[in-house]
Parts: structure tokens; sequence; C-alpha cells
């Protein structure tokens, strides 16, 4: 359920004070109307009939509105019980129409849930007192001790001893009884609050007016009993002077006067230690002393206008200071000071309890502070569990146990691992009482078998798949089999985990470790089995199958390692496969990402580029045409100079900053291939051939996509030349093309790269040769240039028209001169056109 998830204390009080204060305006109200209506109807006895009467009126409409209120607050109340203001509006609404058994029943109710505020318990208790009698002060007498219980209060404290000086029938008549329930009541205030620097000199003032009065009613005839009445009185006072209090001189004061009315003579007036024992002085001084240092820490904490954050802080600072002090009463004295202003704020209780964990260690004082921790932060999931570990080392009954284990699932905590971690300590506490348990004290292991259940109903809906769930699973198996001596237990929890999380790769291997750890070889293979065709995240799958053939090869036969390659390999081919696909969708992606801007940015530098050209004049138009051209060819012979020119030289490659040195000595050059083909489908290719010792695949320098072009290095002649003996085998659905690399050989006279060594049409080394040609230009003779290339292709090529785009760029055209224009040859220096070419070709 949730509790104070957004209550403050403030709220609370506030609340409390409006209940209050709206009460009494009420009554004055109601009384004032009363009084001002008398007061007319003498005035005007003819009127009175019709005051009456819209008396009744409005009467009648406000108890119809609060009617309607309280079944609207009912309502919400039952669907909603831990609405806090709720229950403060309901309780003040009762007090008003006087529903007096409602009223108890509320106030119950909304104490069932929450701590109720000092305020609130005087209160109810003076309700309570006004409708009974001075002899049913017993019942009045528990609400104030459940309310002392809840927080330290001084008022209630005051409360709390005046009614009992004021009703109790033992104590009024100063019976034996009665002043012994009186002094004992005495001594646990003083006790609970005679630290409280602030207020608790009220407590003290109480108790020896108390004493005084009964010293009053002493026969004066009756020496022995005034004299130790005294001696009590005086107890009393030394008691109060050595503990620094705010108003510590008024107390000294009162004492001399007291002093000075047994006969003593001193200085009554007068606010020193002249007079006094030299005992009482001392501890007077030193807890003057001891005041000082704390007076301005008491003015931070009790400073008005303040903000609650900076009083808190201030309460922080003032516990440090007490704690450097060593003194745990004035500690936990202080602590209880600040519980009482921040009751909800989890971060105090928390400190609290250590501190008290670690001072006192166990004791009623520490189980009360964490029952009390409990019910004002019912929402913080670390102070049940140290509950519950401070109730196991007080050595409680497991009914107490229990219970509080049954109030804190029923809580609602802002993160699951605390429900997890509320349930292990629970099956905790279980295990080392069933462990240690004798005779009459041993529990059923029952207890955390259903632990466990109601841990796993509740949490494995929310935890699936998670750390969390398998350790409480792995917990549970691991007790079934040690503490319960049932291996069939422990195996159905593991199957039940399995069902829910079977695609968590830890929870298989430790159900097969607990197999393996108990011996239970086959239980293990079998598991084996059943888990290897699973498909795991990551390399989850690949990592299993590896444990497979490990835990064959570390205990199985080798019959049983050659059954599980058989099962393996092909399980492994398959996730490599499908691994490959999922990664070239993957590149396929992010290369068109990274495209797509390239692409807008060209388009765009194209269009720029157009709009240029057309103002540009036609000269600088055709000198821009030629740059683009030149700069067209450089890029279509870049990849067949980075492919060949890598003989001694620096390679480096396009997604690597890292530059390596490569020799082709014993180096196959693979063309032909797939793009989406990686190294690893390379060295599976050349797995029958063997020795291969680097593949470097070529990819665009700006899309980033492979060439297909790739080099493959060998450790010798050996491994080579059965590697260039797979040429034309088909490698992911292309005829791969294998030649020796060797660059030197491609070389043009011209120093231009030749394509030879990448011709498919060729075979072996012997392709080679065929790339020797060059464009040779006849010497003394106006001849074209011969075609680099296979004559029967261009045999086959008709050049038609008068086009001029075959003109070379890097020669005049033929029958170029030198004469000057307006000549008689000016019409030869224009370009020959295709026609004039061809004749020239056929002359020769």
């Amino acid at each position: 359920m949730k509790l104070f998830l957004a209550k403050e204390e403030g709220k609370k009080k506030s609340e409390a004070k409006e209940t209050r204060m709206d009460f009494e305006k009420s009554s004055v109200s109601i009384k004032d109307d009363t009084e001002m209506a008398d007061d007319d109807t003498a005035q005007n006895p003819e009127s009175s009939l019709k005051l009456n009467s819209d008396s009744d009126s409005s009467d009648s409409e406000d108890e119809a509105e609060q009617t309607q209120q309280l079944r609207a607050l009912e309502s919400d109340l039952s669907t909603n019980p831990s609405n806090y203001d709720a229950h403060v509006l309901y309780i003040k609404l009762l007090r008003i129409r006087g529903e007096i058994e409602k009223l108890r029943e509320a106030r119950e109710n909304m104490n069932v849930l929450f701590p109720l505020t000092p305020a609130m318990w005087v209160e109810w208790a003076k309700d309570e007192a006004s409708l009974l009698n001075d002899s049913d002060s017993e019942s009045v007498e528990k609400l104030y001790e459940r309310g002392i219980s809840e927080y330290l209060s001084i008022p209630l404290w005051r409360e709390y001893l005046n009614y009992v000086l004021q009703h109790d029938p033992k104590v009024c008549d100063s019976s034996v009884d009665g002043i012994s329930k009186a002094r004992n009541l005495f001594e646990r205030a003083v006790t609970a609050a005679a630290l409280h620097v602030a207020q608790g000199s009220q407590i003290w003032d109480a108790y020896t007016q108390f004493e005084q009065s009964i010293l009053q009613t002493i026969d004066q005839s009756d020496i022995q009993a005034k004299e130790k009445q005294v001696q009590r009185i005086q107890s009393i006072f030394y008691r109060q002077l050595s503990i620094p209090f705010a108003n510590m001189k008024s107390t000294l004061l009162a004492y001399k006067a007291w002093e000075v009315e047994q006969g003593n003579s001193l200085d009554a007036e007068s606010d020193n230690v002249d007079g006094i024992s030299s005992r009482v002085a001392s501890s007077y001084r030193k807890a003057e002393e001891m005041y000082d240092a704390r007076a301005h820490l008491e003015e931070h904490i009790t400073r008005q206008g303040i903000s609650e954050s900076e009083r808190y802080q201030h309460f922080m600072g003032y516990l440090d200071f007490e704690k450097s002090f060593g003194d745990p009463a004035r500690v936990q004295s202080l602590y209880e000071r600040a519980i009482t202003d921040f009751p909800v704020s989890s971060d105090l209780w928390l400190d609290y309890t250590r501190y008290l964990d670690k001072t006192l260690k166990a004791g009623n004082v520490v189980k009360d502070v964490y029952s009390r921790a409990t019910r004002n932060c019912p929402w913080v999931g670390e102070l049940w569990v140290r509950y519950l570990l401070c109730l196991e080392h007080g050595l409680a009954s497991e009914k107490e146990i229990s219970a509080a284990f049954e109030k804190s699932v029923q809580c609602t905590f802002s993160t699951l691992e605390e429900y997890l971690d509320l349930f292990l300590t629970r099956v905790d506490g279980l295990r080392r009482r069933i462990s240690s348990a004798r005779g009459d004290d041993v529990l059923n292991y029952s207890l955390i078998r259903e632990s466990f259940q109601q841990a796993t109903d509740y949490l494995s809906p929310h935890l699936k798949n998670t750390d969390g769930l398998l350790r409480l699973h792995a917990y549970w198996a691991c007790l079934e089999l040690k503490l319960n001596n049932n291996l069939t237990a422990a195996r159905g929890v593991w199957g039940s985990l399995l069902k829910t999380c079977g695609s968590m790769l830890e929870a298989w291997q430790d159900y097969i470790g607990m197999e393996i750890a108990l011996g239970h070889i086959n239980e293990a293979r079998a598991i084996y089995k059943r888990w290897y065709s699973k498909r795991f995240s990551g390399t989850g799958s690949e990592d299993i199958c590896h444990a497979w053939l490990r835990f064959e090869r570390e205990f199985g036969t080798l019959d049983d390692l050659d059954h599980a390659v058989q099962k393996v390999m092909p399980r492994l081919e398959e996730l490599r496969l499908f691994r490959l696909v999922q990664e070239s969708k993957s590149l396929t992606e992010v290369t068109d990402q990274r495209e797509q801007p390239l692409k807008e940015t060209a388009r765009e530098k194209r269009k720029s580029g157009s709009i240029a050209i057309d103002e540009q004049s036609p000269a600088k138009r055709q000198k821009s045409t030629q740059n683009q051209k030149k700069l067209h060819e450089k890029e279509n012979t870049r990849g067949l100079k980075l492919a060949e020119a890598n003989d001694g030289k620096l390679v480096k490659d396009t997604y690597s900053s890292k530059t390596r040195l490569y020799t082709d000595q014993c180096t196959a050059f693979v063309s032909n291939l797939n793009i989406r083909a990686i190294d690893e489908d390379l060295k599976l290719f050349f797995s029958d051939v063997g020795g291969v010792t680097a593949i470097r695949i070529l990819h665009d320098k700006f899309t980033g996509k492979s060439r297909g072009l790739a080099y493959v290095d060998f450790k010798d002649e050996e491994h080579l030349a059965p590697a260039l003996a797979k040429n034309k085998q088909m490698l992911l659905g292309k005829k791969l093309c294998i030649t020796r690399s060797n660059p030197k050989r491609g070389k043009r006279e011209s120093g231009a790269l030749t394509t030879s060594e990448h011709d498919t049409n060729q075979s072996g080394i012997e392709g080679s040769s065929a790339s020797k040609e060059s464009v040779e230009i006849s010497k003394g003779s106006s001849v074209a240039p011969q075609v680099p290339h296979s004559r029967k292709h261009f045999e086959s090529i008709q050049l038609k028209g008068k086009n001029t785009f075959a003109v070379p760029r890097n020669f005049k055209p033929l029958g170029w001169n030198t004469s000057k224009p307006g000549t008689k040859k000016e019409e030869d220096e224009k370009p020959k056109s295709n026609d004039e070419f061809r004749k020239m070709f056929m002359k020769s």
C-alpha cells in the first residue's frame, strides 16, 4: 500500500492544527451567533420567530452539506485507505458533528496506517477524558501511552503528567500507590526528555513541584519522613543542575530559594554558585559550559522563519557535533527531536538506525526505533530489511518476524530490487535458524519454499531475463539440494526458470554447472543437447557450441566429442552465414546513409557548376570542360594504381589510419570478387590451400564499398601455386579471377598503368604478356596512333559522322602546322573529322 509517499510532517501538523483551530472557531462562531440571537430576541421580541426560522434553515443546510462531505470521504477512504488528508478531514467533520463512535473508529483506523502527531494524540485524549469519569482514567492513560511511543514531545508528556496528577484517584489522594505511580511516570518522563536542551527543564520543574507538594503533606512531627523527602528533592535539583538547559540560571535561583526555605543561608537573589556544595557547583559549571558550546546550535534549529531544508541541515550539523563527544544518550535524544520535526525523512531514519546498530547493536530500544521507522517510512525497503535483521539479532519469535515480513511485502517500494532484497533477507534468516535450531525451535523447510514461491510469483513477471531472478532461483536450487537434500526439487527449480527465461545464457550455464559439480556428466550432456540449437543475443549461440566442445574434451569420450562436432559444426556455419547477412545489411544501411549526403552535395555542386558555366565565356567554358575530363580519367585509373603499386611500397587501408608495408613476392591478386565478401570468406575459400598470412580487400575511398579486388599473401610458393590453380572457381555466386600479383610487368613504356593483370580473359601469369602493347607514334610521318588493344575489337567498330571527340588532348591535331592565320594552309589547321581519320588509316 502507498503510505506517506507525498506527505510532509509540516503538512500533517498543519492539518491537525487546522482541525483544532477550525473546531474552536466553529464553537466560538456558534456561541457568538447564539448570544447575538438572544440579544436580538430580547430587544425585539416580535422578530424572534423569524430569526429562529432563519437559524433553523441555515443549520439544516450546513448539516446537509456536512453529511454529503462525510459520505464522499467515506467512499474515498473505502477505495483508498492510505489517503492521509481524507483521514484528517473525516475526523475533523466527525468532531464538529459530535458523532463519538464514528470519531473513535475513524481515529483507530487512521492510526493503524499512520502515526498520529502529538497534537492529534492530545486532542484525542482530551475528547475521551471529557466523556469519562475519573474512575475510568485508564483508557485515557492508554491513549497517552500510545502517543508518547510515537514521537518525543514535551507538551504531550506534560499533558499526560497533568492528567494523571489531576484525574487518577490514587494520585489525588496521595496514597502510597498513587505517589509511587506518579514518581515512576516522572522518572520515565525525565529519562525520555531530560536531555532536551530547549524544553527538558519543564519536565524537571514539574517533577520538583510534585515532590515539594508531597513534602507539604508530611506531618511536621514525622522528622525522618520529612528529611527523606528533602533529600529526594535535593537529589532532583542536583540532577537537573548537572544537565545543560536553556534556562539553567532560573533553575539555580529556584534551588537557592528552596534551600532558604529549608533554613539554609544562601543568597537567593544571586545567580552564582556561592554557598552551594562544591560537588553541585562543579556539575553546574560543567553543564553551563556544555550549554554555551551548544547555544548557537540550539538557536539554529529553533529559529523561526527559516525553511525546512535549512532546519534539517542544522539538525544534521548538530548531530555531528554531539557524535564527536561520544555520548549515545545525548545523540539519541537529539535524533528523537529531529524525528519529531521530520518524521517522513527516510534519510534521517536510516542514519538514526545505522547509529543505533553501531552503538547499541540490539535490544528493545533498537527494535522500537525500527518499528517506528517502518511506520513512518514504509516505502523504504532498506528499513524493512534491517528491521528483520534486528529482530533476528534480538532472538525474536518466528511469529513476530513473520508478522513484520508480511507487513513489509504489502508496502510499495520504488524499485523491484528492494523487493528482491527483502525476500532474500527473509530466506537468509530462515536458513540460519533452521541450520542452528534445536529441540522445539526447529523450523520446517516448507517456510523457505513458501517464501521462494511467493517471491517468484511476484517478481517473475517484472524481472524476466534479469540477473536478479537468476540469483533467486540459483539460491533456491542450492537450498533444495544442500539443506533439503532434494535433487529432484532442485532440478525442478531450474526447469521452471528456463521455461520463463529460456533465452538467458547464464541460466543454462548455472544449471549445467550444478550437474557437473555433482558429477552428473550424462545429465549435463543432455542439457547441452537441448541448449545448443537455441538462439541467443550477441555471440551467445557460438559460445554455447564452443562450451559443449570444451565440455566433451574435458569430460567425454572420443565418440562423445565426435558426436558433438557433428552437431556443432553445421550450427556454427549456419550462425556464421546468418551473421554475414546481418552485417551486410547493416553495412548497406550505413553506406546508404553515407552516400545520401554525398549525392545531395554532388547534386548541389552540379547545379551550381552548371550555373557558373553558363556565366563563363566560351574560352573558359572549353578549358573547364577539358579539366573535368582530365579529372574523370584520373579517377578511372585510381583503382588500378592502388591495386598494382603495392610492390614494396606503403599501402594504406581505407578504413584504418594504419600504414603497412606489403610485398608481392608470394601474393595472389583476386578480382571479380563479390562486394559483400569479407576477409573471413577469402580465408575460408583458401583454407584447403593454407599458408594465408594476410588478406587485403580494396575499398572505395569515398563510399567505403568494396571494389571487388583483393590481395592475398601466402607464406611461400608452395602455397601460392595451388591458390592460383583455384582460378575461375565460384565464391558467393561469382567466378573469381586469381593471378599472381606483379605490378612491375603491368607498366607501359609511357608510364601509364595497364589492366593486363586484371584481364579476366587471360589465365595464369601468361596473361600479363598481352598487356605490353603500348601506343606508338610514327616517326617522321603524320600517322594516327594505333589502338592499344585487340585489333579484332576495333575492326568491328565503324567511326561515323564528323565528331571530333577522339582528338588526342596531349597532341596537336594531325595536319597542324605553324603557319600564321590567313595563309593558304589555314584550312588544315582545323581538327580532322572521323571520316578524314578513317581515310588516313586506310592509306597507311
